[in-house]
């Protein structure tokens, strides 16, 4: 079975972890620790006995880059999906490498500026894509959505690169269309211009049990509260974030 084009895994950039991990515990119930990695001080948060996130030092990434949220996409071949999205005219931000005792990943940019990563992982035993995506369990991955700065040329990118296709179409009013994308026919995240964004990035949505909890569990922790809640059909709710450092973050899950 193939996971080509599947969100796998989410990954936090920030100054600092140790506070990271005080802000996302209490908000999102998630337990940290060590990779273990010698070189890299890089955590883990678990949901359950789901491994959800990863997060790394801001100083490791390249001068001027600020607080983010990367989303992580299953592909068969790493080496071919980068090649194929220099082909389609993305750009390598990241070329290709190992993870020991992981898989290959590598970072790309979509041709409006968008970073992502792809990610082939170690072969399993039964096949699986990991714990971090699922639309049905709190604290994981539920939904991405793309902000661009030309959402209908980005989703012909990603449909040759991912085979995404278009499922639905919302008119947003002056905010412009919303697309709504599926991956082998089960809706996963959805596209929009810029509006009043700087550049063209990807948002994770993870789900939780209520989202006016979440709220009220981001303010005391000291993030910000962007919008929301929101009702979005489903029906569900939404509310975005910008984390104390500077990273924004969506939930999703029912107001109560």
């Amino acid at each position: 079975m193939s996971f080509h084009g599947l969100p796998c895994w989410f990954e936090l950039s920030v100054p600092d972890l140790d506070a990271a991990q005080g802000f996302y515990g209490p908000v999102m119930g998630w337990e940290w620790g060590s990779a273990g990695m010698p070189t890299l001080d890089y955590r883990l948060g678990r949901a359950g006995a789901d491994m959800v996130a990863g997060a790394f030092p801001l100083s490791e990434c390249p001068e001027g880059t600020p607080p983010n949220w990367m989303i992580y996409l299953a592909v068969d071949d790493c080496d071919a999906t980068a090649a194929r999205a220099r082909d389609l005219g993305g750009r390598i931000c990241k070329e290709p490498a190992d993870i020991p005792g992981t898989g290959r990943f590598a970072v790309l940019a979509d041709p409006q500026g968008a970073v992502f990563g792809v990610l082939t992982p170690l072969p399993m035993d039964p096949p699986q894509v990991g714990g971090a995506w699922n639309q049905r369990a709190t604290g994981h991955g539920a939904w991405i959505e793309l902000i661009s700065s030309d959402p209908r040329a980005a989703l012909e990118f990603y449909r040759q690169l991912f085979d995404w296709r278009q499922d639905m179409l919302f008119d947003m009013g002056p905010a412009g269309s919303y697309y709504v994308f599926a991956h082998r026919g089960t809706q996963i995240g959805g596209m929009m211009g810029l509006g009043q964004a700087p550049c063209p990035h990807w948002m994770p949505y993870f789900g939780v049990a209520t989202v006016s909890k979440t709220i009220a569990a981001v303010q005391a922790a000291g993030g910000t509260v962007l919008h929301g809640p929101m009702e979005v059909p489903g029906p569900a709710y939404v509310a975005g974030f910008r984390d104390p450092q500077g990273a924004h973050f969506s939930v999703v899950g029912p107001n109560r």
